[in-house]
């Protein structure tokens, strides 16, 4: 039992019980996909540079979920390595080499990783020490060339979803064009 209950209940009428159920959980924020989806689209329509989408991307991403704590890309700048593109939240990695990290392992297989716990996955690069779980999503463009990685990290264990990774690469695909 929550000890600030217990000592509450201590100077009142009721149990610690019965105001555990009075405890009001604080509203949480959830990403609604075809909202945000749309809202993306509006936002970047006929926009072709890569470095603005990426931006107003990010940024639309990173204020509608609880559960994004970092929100970035890592752009392809040289063969095998990414580096830091635009992002929401404190500082990132600057340069991630593919053969290194969640970011990199994305970028090498350009498949979606999906990491419930970042301390059990080997190699991983701690760019915050908060970060207890990762979905870093390849980005591709036009003829299915790699433009980076979308990298969102999460203060909470197993924060994200499957669904979460299939909205946001489609989200991903129509944004940069990769079809």
């Amino acid at each position: 039992m929550n000890q600030k209950l217990e000592d509450l209940s201590r100077k009142s009428l009721w149990g610690a019980e019965e105001l555990a159920e009075l405890v009001i959980a604080p509203a949480t924020l959830h990403v609604d996909y075809p909202s945000l989806a749309q809202t993306i689209r509006s936002l970047t329509h006929g926009e072709t540079d890569v470095v603005a989408l990426m931006a107003t991307l990010v940024c639309e991403l990173h204020h509608a979920d609880d559960r994004f704590d970092w929100t970035g890309f890592y752009r392809v700048t040289e063969p095998e390595v990414l580096k830091i593109g635009p992002y929401q939240g404190g500082h990132g990695c600057l340069v991630i080499p593919f053969a290194r990290g969640v970011c990199g392992a994305a970028a090498r297989t350009r498949q979606t990783q999906l990491v419930p716990d970042v301390d059990a996955f080997p190699g991983h690069i701690a760019c915050a020490s908060s970060t207890r779980s990762e979905l870093v999503i390849p980005v591709f463009g036009p003829g299915e060339v790699l433009l980076g990685v979308l990298d969102i990290d999460s203060n909470q264990p197993d924060a994200f979803t499957q669904e979460d990774a299939d909205k946001l690469q489609e989200i991903l695909d129509d944004t940069f064009g990769r079809h």
